[in-house]
């Protein structure tokens, strides 16, 4: 039986899916017409700052490490053995030359400089009667009153009595001296330690290895700082002397070296030097030196460390730049620099010494580059850059002081 319509379910089949296919090419057609999206632009160049390189006459520098050491150290012993009675002065206070510090119980030794002259007086008493009759003896051997015996045993009685004043009155200056030294007074100028005997001990005097340590005292004011450097080092400044040059090894020719304390940043304490040793020791491989620092206001004390920085070079001029603008690859250190076509390069460089915030540059750079100093980390090399106007040369910050390897 066919359908009344006269088509077959076969006919309605295909004609769905031509229909379907006819959707589908529409669609297709449709969406090819429409326009592709456009890319988004590609970013701007990063900006950057430049500057050229800050020309200067400069002198490296090396540094040691070293102690304060005071210009002159004495201990206070007794030179003579007796009860310490008194002290005058307060522990670690600054003492004058010729100040009190000590005082011995005179007593002992006061009655011997009595005994003394007495002595003195008695000897001088037989001096007198011995000098008259010597001079009574001279007249009477002339006129043969007394014979030559006699007189020689006038002459021999006269000179036994000057000897015997002589060695009293040296009795009596020694017993005015151990008198003398029941004082004990500050030789030298400078700051006491603390009192090693309390009053009322026995203390030991004389010249002997045990006799009774007092105090001592250090002077301040000015310091000596004694550092060592190796022979290499030293080989170096003599042969800067030779070239006319006052170095470190001049031995007191006056260097001018400077000083910073382990909690200050910058060398600003100015001195000299003024000795260097004569010899460089067997076991170390090294020499001391020694340099004079003023200490008016007393931070400096004896047995502080420091750093010191001595002149290594003649001066000579160098090319500097902000060392912020110095990056590392491995071992290597580079700067960005900008050509002609905007396009940022690195150059491989060889650094010296930092002067304040600016770096010495020995090799790799010259004085006509133009130097990336701000935005470094935002450029590779070979990228184009947007410079702005280079600004003045960075100058080094006020009061900084040059600083080297440490040695």
């Amino acid at each position: 039986m066919r359908p009344m319509n006269g088509s077959s379910p076969v006919f309605a089949s295909m004609t769905a899916v031509r229909a379907a296919f006819a959707v589908a090419a529409a669609v297709l057609v449709a969406s090819c017409g429409e326009q592709q999206p456009k890319k988004a632009p590609a970013p701007p160049p990063p900006a950057v700052t430049i500057s050229a390189p800050t020309q200067r006459e400069v002198s490296d520098f090396d540094e040691y490490v070293g102690r304060f050491v005071a210009v002159n150290a004495v201990e206070v012993r007794a030179r003579v053995s007796g009860y310490l009675e008194s002290l005058h002065f307060k522990d670690g206070q600054l003492v004058k030359q010729g100040d009190l510090l000590f005082t011995i119980d005179k007593r002992p030794f006061q009655n011997s400089v009595d005994q003394a002259r007495a002595n003195l007086a008695l000897a001088r008493s037989n001096l007198a009667f011995t000098e008259a009759d010597y001079t009574r003896g001279q007249q009477l051997v002339r006129d043969k009153t007394i014979t030559d015996q006699t007189f020689e045993q006038r002459s021999q009685a006269y000179r036994n009595a000057q000897a015997a004043v002589a060695g009293v009155t040296a009795a009596l200056r020694t017993a005015e001296l151990d008198l003398e030294f029941t004082e004990l007074r500050a030789p030298i100028n400078g700051r006491i330690g603390d009192r090693r005997v309390s009053p009322g001990n026995l203390v030991t005097g004389g010249s002997g290895g045990n006799t009774t340590l007092l105090a001592t005292i250090v002077s301040t004011d000015p310091i000596d700082f004694e550092f060592t450097f190796d022979e290499a080092s030293y080989l170096r400044y003599e042969r800067m002397a030779k070239n006319g040059m006052e170095d470190v090894a001049s031995r007191g020719a006056g260097v001018p070296v400077a000083l910073k304390l382990i909690d200050e940043p910058n060398f600003d304490h100015k001195g000299q030097m003024d000795f260097v040793d004569n010899v460089i020791d067997r076991s170390t491989g090294t020499i001391r030196g020694r340099a004079k620092f003023a200490n008016a206001n007393g931070v400096f004390t004896p047995g502080m460390f420091a750093r010191i920085r001595v002149p290594a070079t003649p001066p000579y001029k160098a090319l500097l730049i902000p060392d912020v603008a110095i990056g590392s690859e491995q071992v290597r250190k580079f700067v960005l620099v900008v050509d002609g076509e905007s396009t940022a390069r690195a150059k491989y460089i060889t650094l010296g010494q930092l002067v304040g915030n600016l770096r010495v540059i020995k090799d790799g750079l010259a004085a006509d580059d133009r130097v990336i100093v701000n935005g470094m980390a935002r450029v590779r090399p070979g990228q184009k850059v947007n410079t702005e106007p280079p600004g003045p040369p960075a100058q080094p910050a006020a009061g900084a002081a040059p600083a080297a390897a440490a040695k």
